[in-house]
């Protein structure tokens, strides 16, 4: 066999094998991408039930305006971090936890107001936060779950070849704290 059939070849094998990981790695760059808008899906939906929330609370809890700003600032910073995208995603979650922490503070409040507490449309947005919550957590895992093979892509030989290369990197987790993992709950039924 001719050395330049040789050489083609190798250079030809060497092609499709380049051509292969970097799909591959943008197949789950994509992937990673496509499960962030997932939860970016649920956690727009959280961050336009909270303003309802707010304002259906509102009117009973007059000393306790200073809670409901707080909740509200920390709905805009989450809304806000969660717009840089999957590149920050450990900033979102972080957000995210605060806003969960100033809820659980809201709904803890609600329990000193019993006509609040039987109020048919704070039971319901609760019960919808309740859910969407629910869902952010199967969006979370699923995420987490598709950066994890990402990384493992890209960290391995030779795909890290490869991946440095063309700029490929890793992705942050979507991961909340350990205090922040149960959904926000308060009792709204009147005893």
């Amino acid at each position: 066999m001719d050395p330049i059939w040789i050489v083609l070849i190798v250079v030809a094998v060497i092609a499709v094998f380049l051509i292969f990981t970097y799909n591959g790695l943008v197949r789950l760059r994509n992937m990673v991408d496509e499960a962030w808008n997932q939860i970016s899906v649920q956690l727009k939906r959280r961050h336009d039930l909270i303003p309802n929330l707010v304002n259906a609370v509102k009117g009973y809890m007059d000393f306790e305006q200073e809670t409901l700003t707080k909740v509200i600032e920390a709905r805009n910073a989450a809304v806000s971090a969660q717009q840089a995208g999957p590149q920050n995603a450990g900033q979102s979650a972080q957000a995210e936890g605060i806003l969960t922490g100033m809820l659980r503070q809201l709904f803890a409040l609600v329990e000193n107001y019993p006509d609040l507490k039987a109020n048919q449309n704070v039971m319901q947005l609760q019960e919808e936060l309740t859910t969407t919550e629910n869902q952010i957590g199967f969006s979370r895992q699923h995420y987490n779950s598709t950066v994890r093979e990402f990384n493992t892509s890209i960290q391995t030989f030779p795909n890290v070849l490869i991946a440095g290369m063309f700029g490929f990197r890793e992705r942050d987790y979507f991961q909340i704290e350990e205090a922040d993992t149960a959904v926000p709950e308060v009792n709204l039924r009147t005893s």
